[in-house]
């Protein structure tokens, strides 16, 4: 098992193990986030919303109970998941003076604005297998600067 600090210009030290993400229902699929690009503030209820007008405008049958529950079931095994840092941060408290992140990974340390480090997105699942080899998550910038190389190996976020 590994987890990932935040540490550094907070007021609470906060450790976050991303193994029970899959139970949160913040989870958002990576996939669909970055197919939506344009619409970065898109939320998961959204997708929702979207699924329902496709119902009543009979572009799709509606899902009895069992199928629905077959479907959500097969979709977390099969899913590649991630989650934003924001309400991370937001918990931990981060002082208003923060200005930027350091990202502590395998060898190096990583410095990004606090801005874009707040905007962040954890994957932490992906088609449906925990980041074991390479984890305990990858970082994503909401704009997708690092879609095809996000950050690995994480330790520890550190806020200055």
């Amino acid at each position: 098992m590994k987890i990932i600090t935040i540490t550094g210009n907070v007021k609470h030290v906060i450790t976050l193990d991303p193994s029970v993400w899959i139970f949160d229902d913040r989870k958002f699929e990576l996939d669909h986030f970055f197919s939506n690009i344009r619409d970065v503030q898109n939320k998961p209820r959204d997708l929702e919303i979207d699924r329902e007008r496709l119902i009543r405008e009979g572009t799709v049958s509606p899902p009895t109970l069992r199928s629905e529950k077959q479907y959500e079931k097969q979709k977390l095994l099969d899913g590649t998941f991630a989650i934003r840092l924001e309400p991370f941060l937001k918990n931990a408290e981060v002082a208003d003076s923060a200005i930027k992140c350091l990202f502590k990974v395998k060898d190096e340390v990583l410095t990004v604005s606090f801005a874009k480090a707040k905007d962040a997105i954890l994957c932490f699942s992906k088609n449906g297998k925990p980041l074991t080899e390479d984890g305990p998550v990858h970082v994503y910038f909401a704009d997708g600067s690092n879609r095809k190389n996000p950050i690995k190996h994480l330790k520890e976020i550190q806020v200055i």
